[in-house]
């Protein structure tokens, strides 16, 4: 037993550095990004600036600590499925540091629709970015579970592959802690942050044939932006 619990702590620990820049002994959990940001824009709400403010400095607090994974996760994926014609090329692009036309423009357009649905989601309360940081990233674990690694090699494919159990624990949890913050509103956002990283899977399947960490960096943007803009639309 003891064993057991030492080797989820080490899960759990590769976990966090993976996901976070915060230079935090033992690191620092998820949700402390998502709470860094909350409290940014409660702050900012607090000093009497307008949401939309407050919603750009806690979007700017989250690509801090995360140290922009997700937004560059984003970039590659949408100048690799959208640039190269073969799957070959799809993933060569991909691994380019480079940043070409679609990926600058799906950073501009899942920035500004994250941004102005979170500014509207604030009315509801700071609780609602929490949730949906949480819910957004429930889909990562979802996607690596349910495709295989495209590429057969680098990060995502060294972390191994979750089973259907542990997607599933993934999937408790975050819709456990999204229901304590946003009470039964949580399910329709979970359902819209699963649609959107559904259909990006189903992409990423017919163009690469699996996921990769870029693709998985893609999900949680945008099944942020989903879950937000649901969140405005219920507020």
């Amino acid at each position: 037993m003891k064993d057991r619990l030492s080797q989820r702590w080490a899960d759990v620990q590769l976990a966090l550095a993976l996901l976070t820049r915060l230079p935090l002994p033992g690191q620092s959990l998820p949700d402390q990004i998502s709470g860094l940001a909350a409290l940014t824009a409660a702050a900012a709400l607090a000093l009497g600036l307008p949401a939309t403010v407050a919603a750009a400095l806690a979007l700017a607090v989250q690509a801090l600590a995360t140290g922009a994974m997700h937004e560059d996760g984003l970039a590659d994926t949408a100048d690799g499925l959208w640039g190269g014609w073969t799957r070959e090329r799809r993933l060569e692009i991909m691994k380019d540091s480079r940043t070409g036309s679609y990926g600058v423009a799906a950073l501009v357009l899942v920035g500004l629709l994250r941004w102005s649905a979170l500014a509207a989601a604030l009315e509801g309360g700071v609780a609602l970015l929490v949730a949906a940081a949480v819910l957004s990233r429930v889909p990562m674990v979802g996607l690596m579970a349910l495709l295989p690694n495209a590429r057969g090699a680098g990060l995502a494919q060294s972390l191994g592959r979750p089973d259907g159990r542990q997607a599933a624990l993934a999937a408790a949890v975050g819709a456990g802690v999204a229901l304590l913050l946003a009470g039964p509103a949580a399910l329709v956002l979970a359902a819209a942050g699963g649609a959107a990283a559904l259909a990006l899977g189903l992409v990423a399947r017919a163009k690469i044939g699996g996921q990769t960490g870029d693709i998985l960096g893609a999900s949680q943007q945008l099944s942020e932006a989903a879950v937000l803009v649901a969140a405005a639309a219920l507020v």
